[in-house]
């Protein structure tokens, strides 16, 4: 039972026993919406009742799913803004790191997610050196198969 509901949106016929759970569920419920075509589909009968009970039925489209960001978009730009990389803000914001791709491209953000993460040129020089590529691992600690990619990358 949710005292606070007032409006509810259906996307079935209401049918008496359905009619009866809303208002049992919802007992300040003061309107219902669902679309043109399920309105059109409702008896009359329905609608009169309900509004002798003052529930009004209303047409309204209620099209796509609605944002689960709760703003947080806004905060995403903003931490992009301020150079963090797509990891961090994830970390930071406790969403997923696809969720934060997705609301950097939907902000148009200006976010350069090829950022280097390692000095490729200081691993080129140190293999240059004479360095294997565990010891440049180790000495630059970062993981041996990012160093043997930036060795072999042409």
């Amino acid at each position: 039972m949710d005292e606070n509901v007032t409006t509810i949106h259906i996307t079935k016929v209401p049918s008496s026993s359905m009619i009866v759970e809303l208002i049992e569920k919802y007992p300040n419920l003061e309107e219902i919406t669902c679309s043109p075509s399920v309105y059109n589909r409702t008896s009359k009968t329905y609608i009169d009742a309900l509004s002798q009970l003052d529930i009004e039925v209303v047409k309204k489209y209620n099209w796509g799913a609605k944002s689960k960001t709760d703003g947080a978009e806004f905060e995403v730009k903003k931490l992009s803004d301020e150079g963090l990389s797509a990891r961090e803000i994830s970390e930071r914001l406790g969403l997923s790191l696809n969720r934060v791709y997705y609301l950097l491209k939907k902000s148009r953000a200006d976010f350069d997610n090829r950022k280097r993460k390692h000095d490729h040129d200081k691993v080129r020089s140190l293999k240059d050196e004479g360095l294997s590529p565990r010891e440049i691992s180790e000495k630059l600690d970062m993981p041996i198969r990012t160093v043997y990619y930036i060795l072999n990358k042409k």
